[in-house]
């Protein structure tokens, strides 16, 4: 293995897990065991740092052992460093949010931006409130900015990694027109790096009704790879622009099928 690197050793899998790789029922039941067990640490304020990197480690590995893969890339870029930074990353489903901190949280404190109703709601409401998350309505975009400036510049000025989704809403397919700049304009007022990060996570996909239980393919191999940190500066559109083009070069690379030649954007940094 690379150094930097993370990939689902091939002994994780086993021959129950496999068999029930497309069978969501089993699945959710597992996933909302650990949601309940890590509500009910929050609700008794003992959902610590750790405790979040044990339960997201937790959600990796049902996947794994439902025969899933997913590698990391990158890694070595967080452990280099000097300050938290705001990561900014394309929103396909649910795992991200699910799995990200446990490759985090254990190198730097972190938390997310989301959206208002899950820092409200009964289920996830403790446990984003336990880790200092920041709501916003998605109705109200110049509140939402303020309420991200705001909040964001008080996370990081205590030396918490902040996560913003700048597309918003989860997307199967990335849209570069939907990837505002909030992370870039987070970044420059708070005067810190930003980093970007490609996900593919569609093994996990959204639902109709609640998104969050969507169709489930473990077979999939999910994909995280984090870019090097960059300084905004000026207008913050070099920036902008490098995030970017990381993004969409790494989706479309993992999207492209055998023997298929795609043309990828370049980037400034690698």
């Amino acid at each position: 293995m690379k150094p930097g690197t993370y990939s689902t050793p091939n002994s994780v899998s086993t021959t129950t897990g496999r068999l029930l790789a497309r069978n969501r029922t089993w699945f959710y039941l597992e996933y909302l065991h650990i949601v309940f067990r890590s509500r009910a640490l929050a609700k008794k304020g003992l959902y610590s740092r750790e405790a979040w990197a044990k339960s997201s480690a937790d959600v990796l590995a049902l996947y794994e052992r439902r025969g899933g893969q997913l590698t990391v890339e990158g890694l070595d870029q967080l452990h280099k460093l000097n300050g938290p930074v705001v990561f900014v990353a394309n929103h396909m489903s649910t795992a991200e949010t699910q799995i990200l901190p446990g490759f985090i949280q254990p190198v730097r404190d972190v938390t997310f931006v989301v959206k208002d109703s899950l820092m409200k709601g009964p289920v996830f409401g403790p446990i984003m409130r336990a880790v200092d998350g920041i709501g916003v309505t998605q109705k109200d975009a110049r509140g939402d900015f303020e309420t991200v400036m705001k909040e964001g510049c008080e996370r990081l000025a205590k030396g918490m990694s902040v996560v913003i989704f700048p597309e918003g809403t989860r997307s199967r397919i990335f849209q570069p027109s939907q990837f505002n700049s909030l992370g870039t304009k987070l970044a420059k007022r708070a005067g810190v790096c930003m980093m970007p990060v490609a996900l593919k996570t569609d093994f996990w996909g959204n639902g109709k009704l609640l998104r969050t239980f969507g169709p489930l393919d473990c077979r999939k191999q999910a994909h995280f790879k984090f870019g090097a940190p960059v300084m905004p500066e000026g207008n913050g559109k070099e920036a902008q622009e490098y995030a970017l083009e990381f993004i969409q070069k790494h989706v479309q690379m993992w999207d492209r099928k055998p023997g298929q030649v795609v043309e990828l954007p370049g980037f400034a940094a690698t």
